[in-house]
């Protein structure tokens, strides 16, 4: 379920791409919906885009008073990722369903589970789109467990 921020109950539950953006732009829309966390599911936490690497990213989004998790275990598996680029979405959807479905995916779920349920937080990955990309189903299933709607930014 998607909402627009600010539905529901409790803190907002958002995603955000940064395939088309840059680095300010992508924090100005995490401060306009005031995430207060980024919660990074990429499995590799490095990007060829400028800012986007997990140290330089965690160093930028603490100047803006925004905190910054890296949750590897929730992200797309190499062969999961190669199909999303492909345009093999729902290839790519099994693949991460086989993952998420791991013991060490399910911990890092709990551990985003925690952090949602207090605060407001943002799911991150490269892909413009959610509706492509396995961040909607850890959304979806975040929302799900929560009890509320979230919303891509």
């Amino acid at each position: 379920m998607n909402a627009a921020p600010g539905g529901g109950e409790g803190p907002l539950l958002a995603t955000v791409g940064y395939a088309e953006a840059t680095l300010p732009e992508m924090i100005a829309r995490l401060r306009a919906a005031a995430v207060d966390v980024v919660l990074d599911v990429r499995a590799v936490a490095a990007s060829r885009r400028a800012g986007f690497s997990k140290t330089v990213l965690r160093a930028s989004l603490a100047e803006a008073d925004i905190g910054y998790v890296h949750l590897r275990a929730l992200g797309t598996p190499k062969p999961g990722r190669e199909a999303a680029r492909k345009g093999r979405i729902a290839e790519m959807r099994a693949i991460f369903a086989e993952q998420f479905a791991t013991e060490a995916a399910q911990a890092q779920f709990a551990e985003a589970v925690a952090i949602a349920a207090e605060r407001r937080a943002a799911l991150l990955c490269w892909c413009a789109d959610a509706a492509k990309c396995h961040r909607r189903a850890v959304a979806e299933a975040l929302a799900e467990r929560l009890g509320r709607p979230w919303v891509d930014l």
